[in-house]
């Protein structure tokens, strides 16, 4: 185990270093910079209590002198947890996944429903079985993208699929990290449990805002938030806070990318981004952006992200048919045994209509035949609108004077501390315009050092299920 660990330490160790030396690369070519000790001054002065151990106490000229060193490790330490996402992802693959196995999926619902005794040896068989197929997906991945991707994931890690001592060393790889993966679920589960009985939903809330703070960074994304980011800007929109065709200039911190996801995680289409087009899809559906006059900036720190967003603006710019270029599919699998709203499965029905056109959907896994399919093809000019940005909004900001009207983040600044989250929310007020908004669904410390204030929030409701929905936060930049 000891072994294990160091060796995942020393992988981590050399990603992030080489993560950072791309990164730097990146910056110097789109003009992004970390925040510097005078920006951050007043949040230290005020958090001092819960300031990093490095600079917690600290006199002001020795955090000054300490700050770069510092911004520059934790850029990297950050960057560091998108390996232990990729873990996740794995997991999330091993249990959903049905591109390499005909087994069940073991969805969350049926691991809550398995744990019960009676169930346990059923559970243990088909988990097993899952493995048994995924490590024989390892060593002959043959086109599958997933497949490939995490074959040189564990690769990585020292582990070799194609011969046997490898995967008895791999399928010990796989149990830890899942055992590790149902831990770290079951004290997410305690935490929410002990923080609704000392506070009820205000600190249920704020717990669940900072929820994943020593998770690693994971890329799956789904539908679902657009929904509620829809509805914020239709309430936006009443509100007077956004005027019709006054949004020209949007945001996106951290777009996701659809591997397999753990609510609905299915791999039976390519890998996809899905915020992007959905928020251009519902900027024009509200009325708020012209497509003639919209500028899309998507901000992540995630080369696979970054990679699969510049391929598609390539393809959008250089298809065959001249300037029109390639267009990019999205596929929208929706489960009816979901108990969806009646706003969801409208919201479901109508996504792309404003970006794009119905597509052939891709054909479900065996298994999965009682699912709705649609695709929307999205225009290659909506595509292009899309520019990616690597930038860690904890620590960087743009050098240039952005000045966008609306942000989103979406499960992305769970993932920090409170300390981390008023970093990032000082960058992000740097880079809108005053009157400017994000959106995020995250309660977010307002200090009265910065010029970010709550303008209200929008709930919206997926499901039937318990705590299926998001509680949109409106922050705006003042004066």
């Amino acid at each position: 185990m000891l072994k294990l660990f160091t060796r995942v330490f020393f992988y981590l160790a050399v990603i992030a270093c080489a993560l950072s030396a791309q990164s730097s690369q990146t910056r110097a070519q789109t003009g992004v910079r970390y925040i510097d000790y005078t920006e951050a001054q007043p949040i230290l002065r005020l958090l001092d209590e819960i300031a990093p151990a490095e600079l917690k106490g600290k006199p002001p000229e020795a955090q000054a002198a300490l700050w770069l060193d510092w911004v520059k490790a934790r850029d990297a330490a950050v960057r560091a947890r998108l390996r232990q996402g990729d873990e996740d992802t794995l997991i999330n693959f091993l249990l959903f996944g049905s591109s390499f196995t005909k087994q069940p999926r073991v969805t969350a619902v049926e691991l809550q429903r398995l744990k019960q005794a009676p169930k346990a040896e059923e559970a243990s068989k088909i988990i097993n079985a899952r493995i048994d197929d995924l490590l024989r997906g390892l060593a002959a991945p043959g086109a599958n993208e997933r497949l490939l991707f995490l074959r040189k994931l564990v690769a990585q890690q020292g582990h070799k699929a194609a011969i046997a001592e490898g995967r008895a060393r791999l399928r010990e790889y796989l149990f830890i990290n899942l055992r590790r993966v149902l831990n770290e679920q079951e004290s997410y589960e305690q935490a929410i449990a002990a923080a609704r009985l000392q506070g009820g939903a205000n600190e249920e809330f704020v717990e669940r805002s900072k929820l994943y703070r020593t998770r690693g960074l994971s890329l799956d994304t789904t539908l679902s938030p657009n929904l509620a980011v829809e509805e914020s800007l239709k309430a936006l929109k009443a509100r007077g806070l956004f005027a019709a065709g006054g949004v020209k200039k949007v945001a996106i911190i951290g777009p996701g990318l659809d591997f397999t996801d753990k609510a609905a995680g299915y791999d039976f289409y390519p890998e996809q981004t899905i915020q992007p087009f959905a928020l251009i899809d519902s900027l024009l559906r509200t009325g708020l952006a012209m497509t003639g006059a919209l500028q899309v900036t998507a901000f992540d720190i995630s080369p696979r992200v970054l990679d699969h967003l510049n391929r598609a603006r390539d393809r959008a710019a250089r298809g065959p048919h001249g300037p029109r270029g390639y267009g990019y599919t999205v596929q929208l699998p929706h489960d009816p045994n979901m108990n969806w709203k009646p706003e969801w499965v409208s919201f479901w029905k109508n996504f792309g209509d404003r970006i794009g056109k119905p597509a052939t959907a891709a054909a479900a896994a065996a298994g999965l035949s009682g699912l709705k399919l649609r695709a929307v093809r999205i225009n290659p000019s909506i595509v292009r609108l899309i520019t990616p940005v690597d930038l860690n909004v904890v620590f960087q900001r743009s050098i240039r004077a952005e000045n966008f009207d609306l942000i989103i983040a979406t499960n992305i600044l769970v993932y920090y501390d409170v300390f981390e989250q008023s970093l990032a929310l000082l960058n992000i007020e740097s880079m809108l315009r005053p009157g400017g908004l994000l959106l995020s669904n995250n309660a977010l410390l307002e200090l009265p050092v910065t010029r970010m204030k709550s303008a209200g929030y929008q709930t919206t409701v997926y499901s039937d299920r318990e705590n299926d929905g998001d509680h949109i936060v409106w922050y705006q930049r003042l004066q």
